[in-house]
């Protein structure tokens, strides 16, 4: 029985690129699926048959064997064919490899450098106005006596004979052709029959570093500043990680901060809540006059614009919020407590003039305890 042709079978121009033959093998490949056609002899021979082809236009020499001489030039050296010895689970290799990072084309045992991380504490002032800083930690860095190799200075190492350099095997379970390391070179495609005695072959010391590290302006708890390149370096002279800067900012003795604006409490005497006057508010820029006018509440907040922070991804410049909590006076003399008791006497004497949340508080609690019902 004569072979259909290739192009024909999975439904491509021959002049198809490698992303249109894995497009139209997957879609034949899961509707002709055996798991998915039990009992069906062809639903099998097509799987078959579309599995032979897509094996054969996507190997470069094999492709160019069968433009040129038709099937003659691949059946001795279609592997996994119609008869060949390769399972029906080479389709997850070839297809659907690079989602799991596989593939045969791998480079074995290259990986890129692991990301680290360094919390990074700075004050209230560091944080809002920037500030430059040396950070030490410890990474692992290529070795300086084989660079990076894993080998001892002198010696190579050698392609590993059990995977032929490749670092990955197939073995056969059952109905299924499995795809792992390689258990004699682990993965690495190389053996080291002479490794470097300062890092024992794994191409990597842990050094102790330092950097300069620029932290910008407005920078808030939480936020990463990245350094590329960085971290780890990769194995098998794989890229390095990036490290990874983590903001802490550490509580401070006046201000709390909420984003872009700060708070503050303002201690107030008691003449000069009932008086009015003038305050020194303290800000990040040095101290300001806040104005107070008489009669002023214990509690009441005072709005300066512009005295906030400006955050570090862009955005206005935020508020401070000046709370003024009146402080009662203490240590009194003989004197202070005489003049306060007459000014309690002339204060009481005016009524709710002077006590207008006082004589609202004793009206609502009269209101509440005349609601019982005893």
């Amino acid at each position: 029985m004569s072979k259909r042709d290739y192009y024909e079978v999975l439904g491509v121009q021959k002049g198809a690129s490698d992303d249109e033959l894995k497009k139209a093998y997957r879609r034949l490949a899961m509707k002709h699926h055996p798991d998915r056609n039990p009992d069906d002899t062809e639903a099998e021979v097509k799987f078959k048959e579309a599995k032979e082809a897509y094996e054969v236009l996507t190997d470069s020499q094999k492709r160019t064997a069968y433009d040129q001489f038709g099937h003659a030039g691949v059946d001795n050296s279609a592997a996994g064919g119609m008869g060949g010895g390769g399972g029906f689970g080479d389709i997850f290799g070839d297809v659907f490899g690079d989602i799991f990072g596989g593939g045969r084309h791998r480079q074995s045992g290259v990986y890129r450098g692991a990301d680290l991380r360094y919390d990074l504490s700075v004050t209230l002032e560091e944080a809002v106005m920037g500030h430059s800083a040396n950070i030490t930690f410890s990474s692992l860095k290529s070795c300086d006596t084989c660079k990076g190799d894993g080998a001892k200075p002198g010696t190579e190492r050698k392609s590993c004979e059990t995977c032929g350099g490749m670092g990955q095997v197939r073995r056969q379970q059952g109905f299924f052709s499995v795809q792992q390391a390689c258990p004699a070179c682990r993965g690495e495609g190389r053996i080291t029959k002479e490794p470097c005695t300062d890092c024992q072959g794994q191409g990597r010391v842990e050094q102790s570093r330092t950097l300069a590290v620029k932290v910008p302006a407005g920078v808030d708890t939480g936020d990463r500043i990245r350094l590329s390149g960085e971290g780890e370096t990769g194995h098998n002279s794989g890229p390095a990680g990036d490290l990874y800067v983590e903001i802490r900012v550490r509580p401070h003795n006046v201000f709390e901060r909420d984003g872009a604006n700060m708070s503050c409490s303002v201690p107030l005497s008691f003449a000069t809540a009932a008086l009015g006057g003038e305050v020194n508010v303290p800000t990040l820029e040095g101290e300001v006059n806040l104005k107070i006018p008489a009669s002023t509440q214990s509690g009441r907040v005072f709005r300066l614009r512009g005295r906030g922070i400006k955050p570090v991804r862009g955005g206005g410049i935020g508020d401070l919020y000046c709370r003024v909590d009146i402080e009662t006076p203490t240590n009194l003399t003989g004197e202070q407590k005489d003049l306060l008791n007459k000014f309690e006497a002339s204060i009481e004497s005016g009524g709710d003039t002077h006590s207008p949340k006082s004589h609202t508080w004793k009206d609502s609690v009269k209101t509440f305890f005349d609601g019982i019902d005893i």
